[in-house]
């Protein structure tokens, strides 16, 4: 039907250009004019058939390339995101390997150090550490792990501990672990930091220092309200570090302040210690408690022997 169609639309072009023929080529030509007829109803015949045909094969070109465009961004979409997943995992599994390769270092040298076959951890200024404040998670609490802490830190010759958490479980366990661990007693606010045979506990906990800045606060108010009784306005009063601390030591919550805080937990903070009591304080994250190890509590004291502390005016 298309070929039929394409035909008699040649015809009707095909009988008007032999209307015009003649105009063009004179009679004593026949041959001509039969040779320039056969010539245009072929050339009409062929352009009229390969119109529609050169059309649906561009129509085809531009169909396939679209979809050769779509085929060509979604396959560069995957491998992007192959490749960016596959970053993404290289860097997790190499800063994991990192952290291994720490891990197991630190722990070939903690057993080295716990073996002596590490010179310079042999000799400590341990009289450097006056005194020793160890935070310890309230999850990870154990008193056999602390008994046994204990009995490192007294066979290294610490003479003064504060044992801290934020739940205030170790201040309940206090007549328990005094009584287990031989040779301490329990460290009292008028006690003054000495060299002396046995080792002072003390024990503390998040009320504690919570209790102990609303007392000061309470004593500071009270003053405040004494010296402003005289007069209608006195102005804004503001207090001082100096005030503070005599506030704090009139409620008995001015505590002597360590010389080295160890945390032994997951967080690498000080969990709620009181914060005017650290203001010159080493810290140094420790790891669990349920991981602790002979030769990182040396090197952590060796390294706080180390230090030289710069006192501002």
């Amino acid at each position: 039907m298309f070929f039929i169609s394409s035909f008699l639309h040649v015809s009707v072009h095909q009988v008007t250009v032999f209307k015009l023929l003649p105009l063009y080529f004179p009679s004593s030509f026949p041959i001509s004019k039969i040779y320039f007829n056969l010539f245009f109803f072929f050339s009409f015949s062929f352009f009229n058939f390969s119109k529609p045909l050169f059309s649906r094969l561009c129509l085809n070109r531009s169909m396939d390339f679209a979809k050769l465009k779509r085929m060509l961004c979604y396959w560069i979409h995957q491998i992007v995101n192959i490749l960016l997943r596959l970053t993404w995992h290289l860097l997790h599994v190499t800063i994991h390997l990192f952290y291994f390769a720490i891990n197991i270092a630190n722990a070939l040298e903690s057993h080295l150090i716990s073996k002596g076959l590490l010179r310079r951890y042999k000799s400590l200024h341990i009289s450097k550490l006056q005194y020793l404040a160890i935070v310890i998670e309230s999850e990870d609490c154990r008193t056999s792990n602390v008994i046994e802490l204990l009995q490192w830190l007294a066979d290294l010759g610490v003479k003064h501990v504060c044992l801290y958490d934020k739940e205030g479980i170790l201040k309940k366990s206090k007549d328990f672990i005094l009584e287990k661990f031989d040779g301490a007693t329990l460290f009292q606010e008028n006690d003054v930091l000495l060299d002396q045979p046995l080792m002072t506990l003390e024990f503390a906990s998040f009320s504690d220092g919570k209790e102990a800045v609303a007392k000061a606060a309470n004593v500071l108010f009270m003053k405040y309200l004494k010296s402003g009784s005289t007069s209608s306005y006195q102005g804004e009063q503001i207090f001082t570090e100096s005030q503070m601390g005599e506030a704090l030591k009139t409620v008995g919550g001015n505590g002597p302040e360590p010389d080295l805080l160890l945390v032994y937990g997951p967080a690498r903070c000080h969990l709620g210690f009181p914060a005017w009591r650290i203001r010159y304080t080493e810290i140094q994250h420790m790891g669990p408690l349920k991981s602790m190890k002979y030769g990182s509590l040396i090197k952590a004291i060796y390294k706080f022997t180390m230090v030289q502390q710069n006192y501002g005016k």
